[in-house]
Formats: C-alpha cells, structure tokens, sequence
C-alpha cells in the first residue's frame, strides 16, 4: 500500500477515534477510508473492527475512572453483545447491506426528529424512568438488537446506543455514551472473532490505525467529560445528519 494511503488511514483512524469517543459513528469516517484503498468490503469492515476495538477500550477506560459508568446495564449488555454482534458478522456475508439501507435511514431520520424536538433530552438525568423492565428493555435492546446490527452492518451503532439508554433509561448524555463504549468493546470484540476466524483482517495496517485510533479517542473523552452533555447533543445530531446523507448517497447515487 503506497504511503500516502498510509498516511490518510493513519489520519482518519484519529478522526475517528474522537468520534466514536464522543457519540458514536466513527465507522462514518473510518470504513470508507479503508475502502478508497481497494480493499474488498469484508475486509475493510474486519479490519475497522480491530482498530476500533482500541479505540472503544481506551475510552471506556477514560469515562470509567468518571464514574459515568452504568455497569447494571453496561455490563450484561457487553457479554450478550459479544454473542449478538458475532451472529450479525456471521449473517453478514448472506445478507446484503442495500437491503438494511433504507430501514436505518428511516431509523435515523426518527432519531434526529427526535433529539431536535426534545431540546432537554440527555441534558440531565432522569431517574424516575429507571424501573426493573426499562433495565431489561435497555440490555436486550443494545446487548442484542443494536449488537446484531453493528456485526452485520455497523454505521452508527454507538449513536443508536446512545439513544437508547437515553430514552429507555433517562440517562444523561454523557452517561449514555459512557455505557454505549462497554457494549462497543463487546459488540466489536464478537464481529471481530468471526472476522479473525474467517481470515479477513490486515493485522498490520489495522494495529497502526489502532494506535491513532487510541489518541483520536482518549482525546474524544476527555472534551465530553469535560464539556458535558450539551456538546454530546451538538456533535450527536451533526455525526446523525452526516450517516443520513453517506447512506441516502448511497442508496440513491
């Protein structure tokens, strides 16, 4: 690979690090980067995963020593992931990625509506939605819907994540993304075994994306803890609109 692509992968594995750190949706940035290079989509997503993979830990570690944690959710919904997000990586060579397209544009789209209209969403806790069933609710939700979907797809699974515990549980944003970097190492770490297993990660130009990965994440974390969750909203509707029209250019181009 010439070093010029080096260079740029290096550059967008920083970029998205910060990304997923903050909302989610770095793969926004980082998979088509690999695949400009020519490298078959498999591969490309394979290879996203193991960068991402350190990336994700290294925030989590970051947002853990906060306190930002909800393990009773985090915690069992990691370990289903891994599961879940292995089945969808499984699924991912019969199932086709035009076929989800449409279905998560709408998904989205339903999501921006709904963070615009509820201006004091994610602002600030909300403890009285907690309930016993809104916990398993929240755990099935991302330990196993949202898992499937990151191994067999992927854009945008830490926004979704984000949302959820934000709507199911009343969690602030910033706690919200804190929890949604536990699901992602298990979502990741699940993808990554099939993919592993399967022979389609370039070990080598996947650890150098990690390491800028790390640094692009730590970064993220640290201007979210510190700028709380009205800069998570600002960037989550921004890192929204730009899957909106990656994947409407997509479907329609």
């Amino acid at each position: 690979m010439p070093l010029e692509q080096v260079l740029m992968l290096l550059c967008a594995a920083a970029g998205a690090g910060w990304v997923d750190a903050v909302v989610g949706g770095g793969g926004l940035l980082q998979l088509p980067a690999i695949m400009v290079t020519g490298m078959p989509t498999v591969e490309a997503m394979a290879t996203n995963k193991f960068s991402s993979v350190f990336g994700t830990a290294s925030a989590a570690v970051a947002y853990a020593r906060s306190a930002k944690v909800d393990r009773q959710v985090a915690l069992p919904g990691a370990t289903l992931a891994v599961l879940s997000a292995g089945l969808g990586a499984w699924a991912a060579a019969s199932i086709s990625a035009e076929v989800l397209r449409p279905a998560v544009m709408v998904v989205l789209l339903a999501v921006a509506a709904f963070v615009t209209l509820r201006p004091a969403m994610g602002a600030v806790p909300e403890p009285h939605l907690r309930t016993r069933g809104r916990v398993i609710a929240a755990v099935a939700t991302a330990g196993a819907g949202i898992a499937f979907y990151d191994g067999i797809l992927g854009p945008g699974t830490g926004t979704f994540l984000i949302i959820a515990f934000t709507a199911i549980l009343g969690l602030d944003f910033v706690s919200a993304s804190a929890s949604a970097k536990i699901i992602n190492i298990g979502t990741n770490l699940g993808a990554l075994l099939v993919f592993g297993a399967q022979g389609h990660v370039q070990w080598a130009l996947g650890l150098g994306m990690a390491v800028c990965n790390v640094a692009g994440a730590q970064l993220g974390a640290r201007m979210a803890l510190r700028r709380g969750a009205a800069f998570v909203r600002v960037v989550l509707l921004g890192v929204v609109a730009a899957m909106v029209v990656r994947l409407g250019w997509q479907e329609f181009a």
